[in-house]
């Protein structure tokens, strides 16, 4: 393909930490936390507090991204552990995708250091609107099924591996944008947008909206614009960036998190009731060309436009699913090697029942994996890179 893609709007540099129930048993005895106060809504202000949403969340089994009081908290808690150093950021990761699928990108950053310069494969430049070098990394815990943990007065045992993102990112707080944004997307044919979701001044907020639509202007006219909601810190904020951007969002993609709490309830998504419900009310709330919600069972489109992207989410499940697998170092045998594995059997009958209830829903199912070590951070990010790199397939065949 010819066309440039152009994938922001930050990146960032993540602590992947590595899971060790021995030394969360060590810090819950060390700060006497008790299962009376696990929550995962309260302020994260030092080690204690950000210990105890971790515990919160592996207790539930659910993922989210959350805002800490400052870096340093982040640089403590991970002292304890055993940690890797990536990229991150949906944009980034999903560059590294396309990178193993042998497709060059454009990166928009608003940061950068020697991490960054590193780390980037050769096929992904970038424009960035740091005028410094700055390093505030993001913590990423995943954790498994079965994670165990002790604590004084019981103990946490989470249902199901996910993935938690605690950060203080300045840069991406005020998501300065490059003036080289208009020129990269004069040439472009994908446009990936996200990373709003960081932001904590509406003032702020408005005014990135503002400049960013005028540098979608430069965008040809076929150009597919693909935004990914993240997980907003902030809720209402999500409103204001669709009220500015929907009208020119091909496909606004969320995973089963960010469903829930636009939805403010569980949803069971392989209950054929509830996930239609699910997603009439996702897509009155946001009503996209293609709604795309991404989960563990399947991946569905709903919208006028979805069914166009059949094949791009089929290549976006395949791709993520060879990210659980196999963790980084994706490469184009092992997503074909995934793609010949079994699909999930309940996630197969759902889809079929959502496209015979739901006339304007695509669908596809997602794999049924036994993983001793699952990776489940970036999984979103992948999804992404897949959808983006079946999407420029596609058109290439047309």
């Amino acid at each position: 393909m010819d066309r440039t893609l152009v994938l922001g709007l930050g990146g960032t540099v993540d602590y992947e930490l590595m899971w060790d129930s021995s030394v969360f048993d060590r810090l819950a005895l060390a700060h006497d936390v008790r299962r009376h106060e696990l929550t995962t809504t309260a302020p994260i202000t030092d080690e204690r507090s950000l210990l105890v949403a971790v515990l919160a969340f592996v207790a539930s089994g659910t993922g989210a991204e959350r805002f800490v009081a400052s870096s340093e908290v982040i640089e403590d808690f991970v002292s304890h552990f055993e940690y890797a150093t990536t990229l991150g950021g949906t944009g980034v990761r999903a560059g590294l995708v396309l990178d193993a699928l042998g497709i060059p990108s454009v990166q928009h950053l608003v940061s950068i250091d020697d991490n960054v310069r590193r780390l980037l494969p050769e096929s992904i430049s970038y424009i960035c609107s740091a005028t410094e070098d700055t390093l505030d990394p993001h913590l990423i815990v995943q954790y498994p099924v079965g994670a165990h943990v002790r604590l004084t007065d019981g103990e946490v045992l989470s249902p199901a591996p996910n993935r938690l993102i605690f950060a203080n990112d300045p840069p991406n707080r005020r998501m300065l944008l490059s003036a080289d944004l208009p020129a990269s997307l004069s040439d472009a044919g994908v446009f990936l947008v996200s990373g709003f979701n960081t932001m904590q001044d509406h003032d702020l907020l408005e005014q990135r909206l503002v400049e960013v639509q005028r540098a979608m202007s430069s965008l040809p006219g076929d150009a597919l614009v693909y935004y990914e909601d993240a997980g907003f810190y902030t809720r209402g904020f999500a409103e204001t960036v669709r009220a500015r951007l929907l009208p020119q969002i091909d496909v606004y993609g969320m995973n089963e998190d960010e469903l829930q709490e636009y939805l403010g309830r569980s949803v069971n998504l392989l209950d054929k009731s509830d996930v239609i419900r699910a997603l009439r009310e996702a897509h009155m709330i946001i009503p996209a060309r293609a709604l795309v919600v991404h989960t563990r069972y399947w991946a569905i489109g709903v919208g006028p436009d979805a069914a166009r992207h059949r094949a791009a989410l089929d290549s976006a499940v395949v791709v993520a699913a060879t990210r659980y697998r196999v963790g980084d170092g994706v490469t184009s045998d092992d997503v074909e090697h995934t793609s010949s594995m079994p699909r999930h059997a309940g996630g197969e009958a759902l889809v079929s029942a959502i496209e015979a209830a739901l006339p304007d829903a695509a669908g596809v199912a997602a794999f049924s994996l036994d993983v001793p070590t699952p990776t489940t951070v970036g999984l979103g990010d992948t999804f992404v890179g897949g959808f983006l790199a079946g999407a420029v397939r596609s058109k290439e065949t047309v």
